[in-house]
């Protein structure tokens, strides 16, 4: 099983899927990566001599920003804007959606399960 940036790599799996399994990179970002150090898309990762996986690592290393540095980053500019007080962060405080989608009936995912509100009992006459 290969390693790459702390994060261990699928060895079944082709090495433009395999690459996804590390934060911050997708399906696209796989693909330059693999263009760029002359990998083929379909070969699999067990498949991958050292030479190969030292140049992917030294590739992903110079360019992109991946995994504890990029999770920092967005946790810092959620932040941000939390501490600007704009409505976005605001949203984000309160684990609205944020951005635009209704929240009547849907936004779940957001909201968390639902607290059912008991309903008021109706005074008696007497």
């Amino acid at each position: 099983m290969a390693r790459i940036a702390g994060v261990d790599i699928p060895d079944n799996k082709r090495g433009e899927i395999a690459l996804t399994y590390i934060y911050g990179i997708g399906r696209r970002t796989a693909q330059r990566i693999l263009t760029k150090v002359g990998v083929s898309f379909d070969k699999k990762a067990k498949e991958w001599n050292d030479e190969e996986s030292n140049a992917i690592r030294a590739a992903i290393a110079e360019a992109y920003k991946i995994e504890g540095a990029l999770k920092s980053e967005v946790q810092l500019s959620v932040k941000r804007l939390m501490d600007i007080g704009c409505y976005r962060g605001l949203r984000h405080r309160k684990g609205l959606p944020v951005r635009g989608q209704t929240t009547k009936n849907n936004a779940r995912t957001r909201k968390g399960k639902r607290k059912t509100v008991a309903n008021k009992k109706k005074a008696t006459k007497g």
